[in-house]
C-alpha cells in the first residue's frame, strides 16, 4: 500500500495548476546541461551499417504480407537505425542539435538501449550483450556469453536517466522520461514491423532487467545519473533469458554538477516491479492508403513548434485516429479531443474510445449533460462549441493547442491500473500514451501533416472541464495535429553522412 500512497502522493504533487506549476529550477542552468549520449568507457565499438532500403509505410499494417528478415548485422543495423538513431542534424546560430527516430520531451532523450543478441557474423561468434549508441550508429559491446541463447530471437531492454529531464523539468521529469520510454518502444514496434518481426513486452521484475544489463552496478555511475529499467522487448522467438552479468566498463558522466529532487527517488522505486501484462485490444487498424517508404516518413517526423491553424479533412483525422489502434498494448488510453478545424465535423468537445468495454464507466464519470452523440467507428460528441480557448488555456496556455486542427488528452484507466498491477501500473499507463504518441507522430507525417506532443498541461483544469470529480479516470499526455509553422532560419543536414 505504501508503494501506492507514494504514486498518489507523486501525481498530485507534480500536477500544473493555473497558480503553481510543479517544481523545477525555473531557468535553464547551461553549465551542467547533460550529455546527450552514454557512453561507456574502454568499450569495443563495433560499426552498424546503413540501409536506405525500407518497405512502404502502409504495408507495415498488413498483416504477414512483409517477409522476415533474419537476424543478422544489417536487419539489426535497420531496426535501430530506424527507431533509436539519429534522424537529422539542425543547425542554427552557430549552434546544431541531434534529432532522433524516437520523439522525447524537449528532445532531452533520456532513454538508453541495450541489445541481447545470440552469435551473429560480425558481431560475436558468441552472445552478447550491448549498448546502442546512436551518434555513432554503433554497438558498444558490453559482455560476450558463454553459454548459446535459446530460440533464433532477441531481447532489448530500455531504461531511463532522470537526470537528462530533471535538468530541465525538475519534479514533473519522472513522468516525461515514462512517456519518452513509451515513444521509444513505438519505434522499435514500427521499425521491426518493417522487417516482418513481431515484438512484446516481457511481464519480468525490474531487478531482473536491471541485473541482466549491469545497471545494479551503481558504482560504475555517477549516483545523480543511475539508469532505471524501464522494460524488456522481446523479438522474434527468444528462449529463456541471460544469467546476469559483471560489466568492467564505467559510463560517462554526464554532467559536471547536479540538482537533487528527491521525489524522483522515491517515485521511481516505488513503481519498480512486475510489469504488467496488459490485455491486448481486441481491434487492429485499418490498412491506409498507399505511401511513401516507411524510412523516410519515420526520418521526417518532428515536433511542430507553431501550428498554421489551417484545417485537415474528415479523411485525415479519422485516419489519424484509426492509427492509435496499432497500439495493441494501449488498452487503457482513450481520447478527449478538441476538435477545431475538421471538414464535416462540428467544432467541439469529442471522445473517441478506444476500448469500448469503458464506454459506461466514462459515461458514468463524466458531466452528465454531455450528449454522447454517436458518431460512429467510437467517436462520440460530448457538445458542441468553439473550444479553442480552453484548448490553450489548458495546455499552459500554449498556442499550438488551439492553432492545430484538432488537440486531445489521452484519459486514462488510473484507479483500475493502480488496483489490478500495483505502483508499477502507473508508469505503464504512462507507457501506453507514449507508444500511442510516437505513432501518431509517424500517422501524421505520413499524411504530410505535423504534430507535437504536449507534456505541460492543467490536469485537474481538464478534469473539471469533463466533470470528473474522483481518479477513476486521469489524462496523462495532452497531443495537437495539424500544419506546421516552418522555421525557415534552421538547417538541415542528415546524419550518418560519412
Amino acid at each position: 500500500m505504501k508503494n501506492i500512497n507514494d504514486v498518489l502522493h507523486y501525481h498530485d504533487r507534480t500536477k500544473h495548476r493555473p497558480s503553481r506549476y510543479a517544481a523545477s529550477l525555473g531557468y535553464m542552468d547551461w553549465a551542467t546541461q547533460p550529455d546527450p549520449y552514454r557512453r561507456y568507457l574502454g568499450a569495443p565499438l563495433i560499426p552498424l551499417t546503413h540501409s536506405e532500403t525500407t518497405p512502404p509505410y502502409h504495408l507495415l499494417f498488413q498483416k504477414d504480407i512483409l517477409p522476415t528478415a533474419p537476424l543478422c548485422i544489417e536487419s539489426l543495423s535497420q531496426l535501430l537505425r530506424y527507431s533509436l538513431g539519429l534522424a537529422a542534424i539542425k543547425n542554427h546560430g552557430g549552434s546544431s542539435w541531434a534529432l532522433r527516430c524516437n520523439a522525447s520531451s524537449g528532445n532531452l532523450q533520456p532513454t538508453e538501449c541495450y541489445v541481447i543478441v545470440p552469435a551473429t557474423e560480425e558481431i560475436s561468434s558468441h552472445a552478447t550483450l550491448s549498448h546502442y549508441a546512436p551518434r555513432e550508429h554503433a554497438l558498444e559491446l558490453l559482455h560476450t556469453y558463454k553459454t548459446p541463447l535459446e530460440g533464433n530471437g532477441f531481447y532489448i531492454v530500455l531504461s531511463s536517466i532522470l537526470w537528462r529531464e530533471a535538468w530541465k523539468y525538475g519534479e514533473r521529469c519522472w513522468r516525461y522520461c515514462q512517456l519518452d520510454a513509451g515513444h521509444a518502444y513505438g519505434a522499435i514496434k514500427a521499425a521491426a514491423s518493417m522487417l516482418g518481426w513481431k515484438c512484446e513486452i516481457v511481464s519480468v521484475n525490474s531487478d531482473e532487467i536491471a541485473m541482466l544489463c549491469g545497471l545494479d552496478q551503481r558504482e560504475r555511475f555517477d549516483p545523480y545519473e543511475n539508469e532505471s529499467p524501464d522494460m524488456l522487448i522481446r523479438i522474434g522467438n527468444s528462449g529463456s533469458l541471460p544469467s546476469a552479468v559483471t560489466i568492467p566498463y564505467p559510463a560517462n558522466t554526464l554532467s559536471p554538477s547536479h540538482h537533487e529532487w528527491p521525489i524522483l527517488t522515491v517515485i521511481d522505486e516505488a513503481t519498480q516491479g512486475v510489469y504488467p501484462k496488459i490485455e491486448p485490444l481486441s481491434t487492429t487498424r485499418s490498412i491506409p492508403p498507399p505511401s511513401k517508404n516507411a524510412g523516410e516518413i519515420i526520418l521526417k517526423r518532428r515536433s511542430a513548434q507553431m501550428m498554421d491553424g489551417s484545417g485537415i479533412t474528415m479523411e485525415q483525422f479519422r485516419t489519424l485516429l484509426d492509427s492509435s489502434l496499432f497500439c495493441t498494448e494501449a488498452s487503457d488510453v482513450h481520447f478527449i479531443l478538441f476538435v477545431h478545424r475538421v471538414e464535416r465535423l462540428d467544432k467541439g468537445l469529442y471522445a473517441f474510445i478506444r476500448n469500448m468495454d469503458d464506454l459506461e464507466k466514462l459515461k458514468k464519470s463524466m458531466d452528465q449533460n454531455f450528449v454522447w452523440e454517436d458518431c460512429h467507428n467510437g467517436l462520440y460528441l460530448l457538445q458542441k462549441g468553439d473550444y479553442r480557448g480552453a484548448a490553450q488555456m489548458i495546455s499552459c496556455n500554449q498556442e499550438i493547442a488551439k492553432d492545430g486542427a484538432f488537440s486531445f488528452g489521452m484519459l486514462c484507466n488510473f484507479a483500475s491500473s493502480l488496483e489490478k498491477y500495483g505502483a508499477i501500473g502507473y508508469k505503464n499507463l504512462y507507457h501506453q500514451c507514449g507508444m500511442i504518441g510516437q505513432m501518431l507522430y509517424l500517422e501524421a507525417t505520413s499524411l504530410g501533416l505535423s504534430a507535437t506532443g504536449i507534456g505541460c498541461f492543467l490536469d485537474d483544469e481538464f478534469h473539471a472541464l469533463l466533470g470528473i470529480q474522483n481518479q477513476q479516470f486521469q489524462s496523462l499526455y495532452h497531443f495537437t495535429i495539424g500544419r506546421a509553422i516552418i522555421d525557415t532560419r534552421i538547417s538541415t543536414q542528415q546524419p550518418y553522412r560519412h
